[in-house]
This record gives C-alpha cells, sequence and structure tokens, in this order.
C-alpha cells in the first residue's frame, strides 16, 4: 500500500483509496465521503461564499414546515406581499392535497410515490453520526508495541543498554600508590566507590579556540583539587567520562539521571565570582542538563573558581540563585524536597515546562525545537552529529522508564517513545485532547499550553497512541470519530415529546381537503350540507398552517446525531428555519453552548445555559483580524452550536478525552495525499454524544 504525497508539474496530488487505487486531483481542500469512502473536493456553505468551493446555505429541511412556519411569520395585509402570500399558501395546500393522494395511491393502487416533502423518504433516525471512512494505512517510524515492525534506525550498541543502569560507566578515581588519577571501567570498583558529579557550564570552563585544551586541562585540575579537598577519591566528570563510540556515548547518556542520583554530593563549578555572581549563577541555570543535575542529586555544594572555599547549598537556595521562573521551579523544588508534594504527572509536566525553556550548548534558553546543530551532554559534545532530543533526554531521567538515545530523532519523536514507554503517564494522549494558542503546520498533536486554561493533568484521554511516524504524525487507537457536513443543512429526522393534543390537531390539516371533496360532491344533491362541509373545509385550509406548525412544535427528545458546519458565524433563529423549519412557542430547538468553545458565554443566572451575547461576540471576531477564520459547528444531538477558530474548515470530529465535566473534542481537516489528518481546532461537548459516534481504526494526526 502507499501513501505519499506526490506533487506533479501541474500541481497536482496522487493519493490511494483503503483499496489502493490512485486518485489524482488538484491541491484544493478535499474530504473522504463517509457514504462511499471516495476522496471528494470539499464544498462549503457559507455566510458570505467567496470562491468557487462556496456556497450559500442550503437545506433539505421539510418543506412543509417551512412553508407553515414562513405564512405565520409574515402578514399578508403587509403592502404587495399579500399575492406572495396567497401564491405560498396555495402551494401549502397542494402539499397538503399531495399527501392524501400519496395515502389513497398506497391503500389502493400500492403505488410507491414521493411523500408531502419531496425529498428522499429514506429519512430515519440511525442514532449514529456519519462516521470517518478512512484510517491509516502507512508504517510507524516507532511503535508502542514490539510486535509491530518500527522503521526507525536501531544504532549500535542501542539494544545492549540495560534498563536500569543505576551506576555511571566511568569514574576517575585517585590511586593512592601511585598519587595520580585513573579512568577506571571496573563495575565492582565503581558500584562500590563514593564519587562526587560535577555539574558546570562549558563557557565557565573554557573558550573554543587554540587554547581549548589547555584550559580544559586547568579546569580539571581545579576540579581535582575541589574533590579532594571534599574527603573523596573519585569524581564523575563529563569532559573525561563521556565515551568516544557511539555506543559509549549512547549509554553515557541514558544512565546520566543514575550518575547524578548516585553520586554522594553534586559540586557546581561556576565561573569567576569577578565577572558577577549573579551573572554566574543565573548562566548555569539557563543549561538543559543543570535542572535535572541538581534535582537528582542527594547533596548540593558550590565553588567559584576563583575561591577556595566549597560551600554547601540547599535546593531552596538553589532556586533563589539560579533559576529566573521562581513561581514554577520553587513548586519542583518544593516537590523534591518533600515540603510541598505534587502529583506525579503535574511534577513532571512541570518539569518539561522547566527544561524545554532552557537553552542547549548551541540553542539560546527559551527558544523552542527545531533543535540545534550541536548538542551537548552536560557541555561535552555527545556525538560528532547531534542528539537533537537533548530536552527529552534530559527529562527522561524523571520518568520510571526511559528511552534508549536515538541521533535520528527529534525532540517531538523522543517525547512520544518516552510517553509511550510510561503509559500511566499518558503525556502524548493527553496532549492530543488541548487547544494550544498556536498550532502548529506538523505535528499538530503537540501542545504546551491550552486556551480552555486547563493543565495536562486534567485530561482522562480516551485513546492510546500506537507511534509515531516518520514525519512525526501520532497514530492513535480506540477512536470514536465522525464527519462533518459542510454542503449544506441535511434533512433531520427527529421526535418530540407525546402529546395527544398535538396529535391530534395534527391530523386535522390533512382532513381539509377530503371534506372540501366531499362537499362538492354532494352540493347538488344537498345544498346546505354540501356548502357547509366546503365552508369547513375551506376554513380548515385557512387555519391548517397554523394546526401543522403546532402539532410539531413540541421539545425535541431525539434527533437524528448530525454535525454540521458553516463558515461564519449563523444565529439560533436561521439554525432552527434550516434543521426543523424555525421554532415557535416555548420550544426552541438549538441551544448555544456554555462553556464549549473559544466563544463561549456562560449564563449567570439560576440555570446553566449559554448566551446569546456570543453571537455578537463571534461577529465582531469574524469582522476582525480572524475574518474568514470564524466558523459554526451544530451538532443535532445536543441541539448545541459553536462558534470556533481555524485555518481551515474541519471535516472530521475525534473524541479524545475528557475533562471539566466535559468531552474534548478535535476537529481536524484532512490530508488526503499523506493519509493525515490535521487538528484544527478542539471543543468541549457532551461526553455522551461520543456514544453516537462509531469506532474507528488507526488514525494519524500530523
Amino acid at each position: 500500500m502507499h501513501w505519499q504525497l506526490t506533487v506533479t508539474q501541474q500541481e497536482t496530488i496522487t493519493c490511494y483509496d483503503d483499496l489502493g487505487n490512485p486518485k489524482t486531483h488538484g491541491l484544493e481542500q478535499r474530504y473522504v465521503s463517509p457514504s462511499t469512502g471516495v476522496c471528494r473536493k470539499l464544498v462549503v456553505q457559507a455566510v458570505t461564499p467567496l470562491g468557487k468551493s462556496e456556497v450559500a446555505i442550503s437545506s433539505h429541511t421539510n418543506q412543509a414546515s417551512k412553508i407553515a412556519i414562513w405564512l405565520l411569520a409574515n402578514s399578508p395585509i403587509r403592502g404587495w406581499i399579500i399575492f406572495k402570500w396567497i401564491a405560498v399558501w396555495l402551494w401549502f395546500t397542494l402539499k397538503l392535497l399531495w399527501t392524501v393522494v400519496w395515502l389513497l395511491a398506497q391503500l389502493f393502487f400500492l403505488v410507491d410515490l414521493a411523500d408531502d416533502t419531496g425529498e428522499d423518504t429514506d429519512v430515519y433516525n440511525t442514532g449514529y453520526y456519519k462516521p470517518y471512512a478512512r484510517g491509516f494505512q502507512g508504517q510507524l517510524w516507532a511503535a508502542r508495541s514490539p510486535m509491530e515492525h518500527s522503521s526507525r534506525i536501531i544504532e549500535e550498541g542501542e539494544m545492549d543498554i540495560p534498563t536500569h543502569t543505576l551506576y555511571p560507566r566511568v569514574l576517575i578515581i585517585r590511586d593512592p600508590i601511585q598519587n595520580e588519577w585513573v579512568t577506571c571501567t571496573d563495575r565492582d570498583i565503581i558500584i562500590h566507590t563514593k564519587f562526587i558529579a560535577i555539574s558546570y557550564r562549558a563557557v565557565d570552563a573554557f573558550t573554543r579556540g587554540p587554547d581549548q585544551e589547555t584550559e580544559k586541562a586547568q579546569f580539571v585540575e581545579e576540579v581535582r583539587a575541589a574533590v579532594l579537598e571534599q574527603k573523596y577519591d573519585a569524581y564523575w566528570l563529563d569532559l573525561e567520562c563521556i565515551g568516544e563510540t557511539p555506543s559509549e556515548k549512547n549509554r553515557d547518556l541514558y544512565c546520566m539521571a543514575d550518575v547524578y542520583r548516585g553520586a554522594e554530593v553534586t559540586l557546581i563549578m561556576l565561573g569567576k565570582s569577578a565577572a558577577g555572581v549573579n551573572e554566574c549563577w543565573r548562566g548555569w541555570g539557563e543549561r538543559v542538563w543543570t535542572m535535572p543535575e541538581a534535582l537528582l542529586s542527594s547533596r548540593l555544594c558550590y565553588k567559584f573558581r576563583d575561591r577556595e572555599v566549597v560551600t554547601p547549598l540547599s535546593l531552596f537556595e538553589l532556586a533563589n540563585l539560579a533559576y529566573t521562573n521562581y513561581d514554577i521551579e520553587q513548586a519542583i523544588i518544593n516537590a523534591y524536597s518533600g515540603k510541598d508534594p505534587l502529583e506525579r504527572l503535574e511534577r513532571l509536566t512541570l518539569l518539561k515546562s522547566a527544561i524545554w525553556r532552557r537553552g542547549t550548548a548551541a540553542l539560546a534558553p527559551g527558544v523552542a525545537p527545531p533543535p540545534p546543530k550541536l548538542d551537548m551532554i552536560g557541555e561535552k559534545s555527545v556525538t560528532s552529529g547531534a542528539y537533537k532530543a537533548e530536552r527529552v533526554y534530559a527529562l527522561m531521567g524523571f520518568f520510571e522508564h526511559r528511552i534508549q538515545p536515538n541521533r535520528s530523532e527529534d525532540d517531538l519523536h523522543a517525547l512520544v517513545r518516552l510517553s509511550m514507554a510510561n503509559d500511566n503517564d499518558r503525556i502524548a494522549e493527553r496532549m492530543v485532547s488541548m487547544l494550544p494558542s498556536t498550532i502548529t503546520k506538523t505535528a499538530c498533536w503537540y501542545s504546551d499550553d491550552d486556551i480552555y486554561s486547563a493543565n495536562l493533568w486534567d485530561i482522562l484521554p480516551e485513546i492510546q497512541v500506537a507511534g509515531i511516524t516518520e514525519n512525526g504524525a501520532l497514530v492513535v487507537d480506540g477512536c470514536r470519530a465522525a464527519s462533518i457536513r459542510w454542503k449544506d443543512f441535511p434533512e433531520v429526522a427527529f421526535e418530540t415529546t407525546d402529546s395527544l393534543r398535538r396529535t391530534i390537531i395534527g391530523f386535522i390539516p390533512y382532513l381539509s381537503w377530503p371534506i372540501l371533496i366531499i362537499g362538492l360532491g354532494i352540493v347538488m344533491i344537498s345544498l346546505v350540507g354540501g356548502a357547509t362541509l366546503i365552508a369547513i373545509g375551506f376554513l380548515l385550509l385557512v387555519i391548517s398552517p397554523r394546526l401543522f406548525v403546532f402539532s410539531q412544535s413540541g421539545r425535541i427528545v431525539s434527533a437524528q446525531p448530525w454535525f454540521i458546519g458553516v463558515k461564519g458565524v449563523v444565529s439560533i433563529k436561521e439554525v432552527e428555519k434550516h434543521l426543523y423549519g424555525g421554532a415557535r412557542g416555548h420550544f426552541p430547538r438549538m441551544y448555544f453552548t456554555p462553556s464549549g468553545s473559544q466563544f463561549s458565554i456562560p449564563e449567570r443566572g439560576v440555570e446553566r445555559g449559554g448566551s446569546l451575547r456570543q453571537y455578537d461576540y463571534a461577529k465582531l471576531a469574524d469582522s476582525g483580524p480572524d475574518a474568514g477564520h470564524i466558523y459554526t459547528l451544530i451538532d443535532t444531538s445536543s441541539s448545541t452550536m459553536y462558534y470556533f477558530r481555524a485555518e481551515r474548515p474541519p471535516t472530521v470530529c475525534i473524541f479524545a478525552g475528557r475533562e471539566g465535566g466535559l468531552g474534548r473534542f478535535v476537529l481536524c481537516s484532512e490530508k488526503c495525499g499523506i493519509n493525515e489528518l490535521h487538528k484544527e481546532s478542539v471543543l468541549r461537548m457532551p461526553t455522551e454524544i461520543s456514544q453516537k459516534m462509531e469506532l474507528s481504526g488507526w488514525i494519524a494526526l500530523g
């Protein structure tokens, strides 16, 4: 099976269906038909249509209902509308006559005729939304299950790395007989040796250039003198202990957390205090590896290079001296000191946020990926190439299960592998349900923040990551997915509350024509009787619009589930007209969401509900910088409307998790050429509607 994005000179794309049949089309937005599974050009109904792919709003609502409501809503005595009103009324009466003809044909002649709606008679409530008819069929770069094939390259020695190393691979130990420092790789000796781990910053130790090696040697001598002063005969310093071969470097990176956990004390070697004490501390604290080095250590002390004294240090003092984002880092310090324990996921999330803000050897602090061209463990180059996922490898020391380093992966690939290795945390699954302030063009599943102000640990995922593709798409299993209809409003099958009175009154309009016809038939026999029946029949025809509307005016208790999209901001009244012909009396057919979208405004009364003011709020946004990117989603199952912002019209809705008493539903557009979905927005909708969405196969979010 081939799934690829093929762009020819004619600017066309070749995609493949589930049977592997190719189809070539233009670059316009496409969707997979839920009924046929065929890739089609997306046609969007819009408040203000622009371009060939947008059309005016239309509907297939029951024609009799729409006509009856129009007759009641428009007075016939208003100007010249009386002629139009009479014409519409005559058309409505003919609709009633057609129903009588259809019934007689069914009873006596068994002729299959259409009903009075003039539409397809096969309109019924299946109980399910239209399904998403395509799944991921590509290959995984890294898979959760070892039974699945992974296309990633396994580096030399990677599979030989033990799951829990516990001790460093190399130590520098002082030989008391020879009175010299030697490199020790004997595991038995290392296990029984107490040592000091050194934490430092490269620019405080040496300057890259012709004197680099001399300065390194001088720095090493200072470290050794400080170690001896602390009454230790062994130390670990990355300048001397990081291996030379790829397998050694991978193992050293993997056991970095064990080095600092196993050390008796961690010595922080700072620059010269003459350059500024605060500058030395801030510079050290902005590096990626210095935070895990400090937090994983049992004891800390520090020394300036131009001072002899070595000073003990607590985590609280360290936070005041070295860390700039005090609130978050103080919470982490409190958690690791036992003063204010945090839940595991909350602690790991704060750690990720803190490490992601820090700089690598080639990337300034606070700068997000793309990764640097030269990365470091501590401050020594760990490969002749680059460990692109340095941030993740620094973070993984805090997890129960670690991943084996791989030079070919970036931060996002490594983060997914780390999440899959620690399934209880389900970090990647939780990110899928979040709506970041900026959705990236690739790896759209990734999120550092959430517009709804939810934290990662607030999300309860309902999906599982099966793996990640080579281009960074997250492949998830267990999705409930549904298609979103954009071309028009369909005819929606629905039921109202039971009422004997409405049932009887709803039957009366259909008696008008039989009574009128009977009256015409007997007028020659009995003038009075015939005239009376004609008068009664005509009167029923006149009042039949009101009777017809009343018979269908009950509160809707169930409706065929549909997700319907409109580009632009549509009012509740217009949606009711297109869906059900309208709403009369005390039974509104649609409601605004109180907290389901970024435009939601809740009512502040005694009952929970969405304020009508969000229509004005969305209209204002659609006339500002976001013009052309505001959409309306109508859910017929919960009778709720949502306004949201998106770059492109989403054609698939995925139930991904729960949060705050509501479900998290991810709205995605389709990329048929590479068989992926792209997150456009996230809505908070009632969880129960997910049971009306069919389970889908693997889906790729890229």
